[in-house]
């Protein structure tokens, strides 16, 4: 019987080293997996860095003047003046939802009716 308790001990011992092992390989896969996306990170926020440079550079105030002066026999672009803006009451409001629901029902139960 000690033999038995000395054998079932040992096998226990080694399924829990077999058991911590694989835990330390998971551990260091996972550790490695997170250094790697956080250097994706980085990179990807130097070129959001980037981005945005060309992005502020691009849309400096005198490029876009010189842009639109240098196009404008084609885009005809003009300075926005209080004119060219509605009033309220101009505005064309879309239905209630409602009402759109029950025309495309409508509008479905005449399909059916079609030969």
């Amino acid at each position: 019987m000690r033999g038995f308790l000395t054998f079932l001990a040992a096998i226990v011992v080694v399924a829990l080293g077999y058991w911590a092992y694989h835990q330390n390989i998971q551990t260091q896969q996972a550790i490695r997996e997170i250094e790697r996306l956080q250097r994706a990170i980085v990179e990807e926020r130097e070129r959001l860095g980037v981005l945005r440079a060309e992005w502020a550079y691009l849309n400096r105030p005198d490029r876009l003047r010189e842009l639109v002066d240098l196009n404008f026999e084609r885009l005809q672009l003009l300075p926005m003046t209080p004119e060219q803006f509605a009033d309220m009451d101009e505005v064309i409001w879309r239905p209630e939802t409602t009402e759109i629901v029950e025309e495309v029902q409508f509008s479905a139960s005449e399909a059916e009716d079609l030969p």
